[in-house]
């Protein structure tokens, strides 16, 4: 299996390219976050709040291991990133049951349907900046 060295990690190309996508996703974050920092007065954040959810096609292991790379140089590069994980919820068609996919390996607990409408978990959002 070929795959590059990116640091101390061995990744395979499939794996550079997820890392690439989240690369990008966090220098989105950071030019949205400076430039709302900019128009507000702030010059120094402390926190950065982002929420993820389970069913999006983000890695939040990745976004954490590429957010050094990305903040740094800029106003953001002493803050902290943390990270709040939404659930994957879903509505089973046939029982009306509210379940999480995730857990439930997209079965209804109750039916066992796998006939479901997403609720909630493909979100990717910037919750709060907390500035200092």
């Amino acid at each position: 299996m070929a795959g590059f060295e990116l640091g101390v990690v061995y990744v395979t190309k499939d794996e550079r390219r997820v890392q690439l996508h989240e690369l990008s996703i966090v220098f989105a974050v950071v030019r949205t976050v400076e430039r709302l920092a900019k128009q507000n007065g702030l010059t120094k954040i402390d926190t950065l709040v982002l929420q993820i959810g389970e069913l999006s096609s983000v890695v939040p292991r990745y976004i954490e291991e590429c957010y050094p790379a990305a903040v740094h140089g800029t106003m953001m590069q002493d803050t902290t990133l943390r990270i709040e994980m939404l659930p994957g919820n879903a509505m089973c068609k046939q029982c009306k049951k509210a379940f999480n996919l995730i857990k439930n390996d997209g079965r209804c607990p109750d039916c066992g349907s796998k006939d479901c409408e997403i609720l909630s978990g493909k979100e990717f959002m910037i919750k709060e900046i907390v500035a200092c």
